[in-house]
Parts: C-alpha cells; structure tokens; sequence
C-alpha cells in the first residue's frame, strides 16, 4: 500500500506499533516515571497498552488505577485498554461504571481481566485514590486542582508493589507537577523518578507525521504537509505562544510574570453549559468590555447562586456593527440586575444608549483609568482565591486571562496590562471584571418603584466596604429605587 502524505521523516520501523517515544515509555518498569509530554501525539495510547499488558499477565499481583482529567477521559482510557485487550486476544469484561465507595459517592469504570486483576479509570478526585492498593496512572497530572494532594494520597498506594506513572502537559511554573520536573533534573532526583519530555518536535522528527498521515483520510489538509509546515499549522492554531510552548514544547508558562497563576485560574474552571431556559433564581450580572477596530466586544454574563457567582454565558464579537452587537447583547441587559460597561472612548455612546433604553438604575459605565483597572482586577484575584466565582474550561478564556500583567512604575504606581495580540487586548479579562464588579454592590430589582429621594451608589454601603464609584472614579448608578445586595 502506497504511504500517504508527504511528511518527510519516517520512523525507523514504519510497521510498528509505537514510535521510539511511545515504546520507551511503555517498556520502562521503574517503580516512579514522569513524562512531560506534548499534547495529542499517543501518549495515552501507549500508556494504556502497557497497563493492559501488566494487569492481564499471568500471575499479576495489582490492579491499576487511573485518574483522569474527567469522566469523559476516565472512560476514553478504559476504550483504549479494551482496544488493546481485543488487539492481544485477552479475555476482558467491560463492567461499566461500578461505584467503589458508596459514602463518597465515587465510581470508576472497570475493565476485568480472566485473572480477576482490574484496571480502574477514574477522574480527577484525589480520594478516590486512597486506600487503593496497586500500580497508579496519573494522567494530566499538571491539570488536577490539586496535583501535590493527588501526589500525597496516591503515592503511599505502591508501599506493597506496582508502580506510580505521571503523564501531562505543563500549567505554570509554580505547578506541583513542574517542582516535580526541576526536583529530578537539576536537584539531584532525590525520589528517583525516570523522567522523560517529549516535544512536538521530538515527536516530529521520530516519524509523528509520518504515522498521522496513514491514518487520516485522503483529503485532509495534513496531507500536504511536511514536517516544519506541521509544526507551523499547529503553532497557529493554538491560543497563544504561551499557550504552545507549554502545550506543545513542555515549556511551563512563568507564573511570576502574569498576575493570575495558572493554577489559581484552574481553581475555579469548570465544564458546563447552562441554557437560558435554566437561569431562573438566580441574580444576573453583565460586563461588557467595549472593542473597537483592533479589540474585540466580550460579554460575560454571572448568576449569583448562594455565595458562588457562576458564568453563564460569554460571547466575543468582532468586526460587527454596533447594531448588531446590541441585538445580541440587549435581550441580556433585559434580563440582567445590574450591567457594567467600558464607557471609555467611543464606549460612552454604548453607554448612553443602554442607559436611554434600560436606565440609569441598571446600566453604569465605568471608564478605564489606572485607578478604576486595579480596582476591577484585584477583585477578580480575589474571587478566584476566595471560590467564589466559576469561569468555563476554556482555552482562549485562559490566555487572556494570563496576558494581564502587573507592573510597578519608576513612581511606584501599580499598572495593569497586557500585550494586543490577534484575538484581542485581555478583553475577556476585563468583560469578568466588569461582570464582577457589576455583582459586587448593591443592585435594584428588576420590577422596582420608588421610595423617596434619589441617591447615589457612593452613599450606599455595602458588605462594609464603601462603593469604587467614590474611591476610583467608576461611574455612580443613580435611582429612587429599591436596592438589595445578597446575604452572604
């Protein structure tokens, strides 16, 4: 059969099952490995094979047990092993979803060999490792909330045998799973971890694209590529270069540099995505940030439930006229209690016409100056390390959040900023902000009516702090309205 494609390096041995990085990790049996590793180039793959390999032989003596990112990457491991499990011809019953602790309400999906050995996928909830005697996979160890408590509750699960496997890409430089990496390259490997990295380029150049290519159908556009084109249609398409370099080249981001750590923003990630015709009991809060010709219009929408400000929607317009922009942003503004937008600039003309349809009651601009910026992003700091805000699983989300920097001026004023890039200025960073101070002070109701004088949100106080209107300069919200915070 003709090859495909038109990479230029093939592996060594282009019948094979694995590619050098893949059959070295798999053949490695050291009691502690690591792998800092690319994404998508089957890594995974190879890992599930050697776990099948070890659980099904004869004579076995451990389970596995696999913790993932989610349930849908728990069950994705337990597809490959039985992949593999068909493959070698081992007898191997699929048990689905099978709960292993009642109390705690943990599951694992489970894949039963003819010698009683199982292999358990998991996700990521670190107590659902411990008491667990047996071999342990921590796959996308970097990505778990807690990375050093997963750590410290799996590890003591290979005191009686099996063998412990870390496998991920990087998130920050502060990540336990980075501490990790440096412990055993540059501070004498004290844990004796067998550490392996394997770049996209690395994988390029042991024959990746080469492999990729006899399995994508004919017309794929990967086709025509060689190797560095590749390596360049990748890079593009990545969110930033940040987001590449630690992606893809196992260069872990620098937390010192950016003002929110990748851990802290993975804190407060979360999967899901409610339809309007759930947002119900809840209190709405909108901030919009204002793009013009080189910056885009962001959206970010909050339900205040309890104590927990949680994203209900965000939406990014670019290149699209102001009525359009508005067709899409005022059925929010109706719905929500209280808006904050960018009235900076030609922002001010947005402001006045949302105010002139929906009130002054509901609608407050907010004008960037160095002060009113270090008065929205440390409350974004704060809510992320305080739990109460949840913002979605999602990759240009976190690059812009990690594009904003502080920096301290030659007078010793603190300014916040963050370099223009393609996809924006930070927009979504400052869309949040703004939705959060939108939830911070007092709102009116929806349905409202007067009760007396008019005031201002500077003469309000609320939870004991007084209003950023009067300390920073925001824009005050004015109305003889009824106002009412939250409890809590």
């Amino acid at each position: 059969m003709k090859a495909r494609g038109r990479a230029k390096i093939r592996p060594e041995n282009p019948g094979g099952i694995f590619l050098p990085y893949q059959a070295k990790w798999a053949a490695d049996q050291s009691r502690l490995k690591l792998s800092e590793k690319s994404r998508q180039i089957g890594f995974s793959w190879a890992t599930a094979y050697a776990a099948v390999e070890r659980t099904a032989a004869k004579g076995a003596r451990f389970d596995q047990w696999v913790s993932s990112r989610d349930d849908l990457q728990a069950r994705l491991f337990i597809e490959d092993c039985k992949m593999w499990a068909g493959a070698m011809e081992l007898a191997a019953q699929d048990l689905g979803e099978v709960v292993i602790d009642p109390e705690k309400r943990l599951s694992a999906f489970v894949l039963q060999f003819s010698n009683g050995r199982r292999i358990h996928s998991m996700s990521s909830n670190p107590d659902a490792q411990a008491g667990k005697r047996g071999g342990r996979i921590l796959d996308e160890f970097a990505l778990h909330p807690d990375p050093r408590k997963l750590w410290a509750i799996a590890y003591p699960g290979i005191t009686w045998g099996g063998n412990m496997e870390l496998i991920s890409t990087h998130r920050g430089s502060a990540n336990f799973f980075n501490q990790l990496v440096r412990e055993a390259r540059e501070n004498g490997n004290p844990k004796n971890i067998s550490l392996h990295r394997v770049t996209l380029q690395d994988a390029l150049d042991q024959g990746f694209l080469w492999k990729l290519q006899q399995m994508l159908p004919e017309d794929d556009e990967r086709q025509a590529m060689d190797e560095a084109e590749y390596f360049d249609f990748v890079r593009s398409g990545a969110a930033d270069e940040e987001s590449f370099q630690q992606e893809y080249m196992c260069s872990p981001a620098d937390d010192n540099a950016a003002f929110l750590e990748y851990d802290l923003i993975a804190s407060v990630e979360y999967q899901i995505d409610w339809p309007w015709s759930e947002i119900e009991d809840g209190y709405l809060f909108c901030g919009v940030d204002i793009g013009r010709k080189k910056d885009l219009t962001v959206l970010w929408v909050l339900e205040k439930l309890g104590d927990v400000l949680y994203t209900r929607h965000v939406e990014a317009m670019e290149k699209m006229r102001k009525s359009a922009q508005e067709a899409i942003l005022y059925p929010w503004f109706e719905r929500a209690n209280r808006v904050c937008i960018d009235q900076t600039g030609l922002g001010i003309g947005w402001v006045d016409d949302a105010q002139d349809k929906f009130g002054e009651h509901k609608i407050e601009g907010v004008s960037f100056t160095v002060a009113t910026k270090e008065a929205l992003a440390y409350p974004v700091r704060s809510a992320m390390e305080d739990r109460t805000v949840r913002i979605p699983y999602d990759p240009q989300i976190r690059a812009d959040l990690r594009q904003v920097t502080k920096q301290t001026t030659t007078a010793g004023n603190v300014r916040f900023t963050a370099e223009r890039t393609a996809d924006g200025h930070a927009d979504r960073f400052w869309a949040l902000a703004l939705a959060l101070h939108a939830g911070s002070g007092p709102v009116s109701e929806i349905a409202f009516k007067s009760t007396g004088p008019r005031r201002s949100v500077a003469q309000t106080d609320y939870m004991g702090s007084r209003s950023l209107s009067t300390a920073t300069g925001f824009g005050a919200v004015r109305g003889g309205n009824d106002f009412r915070g939250y409890d809590g």
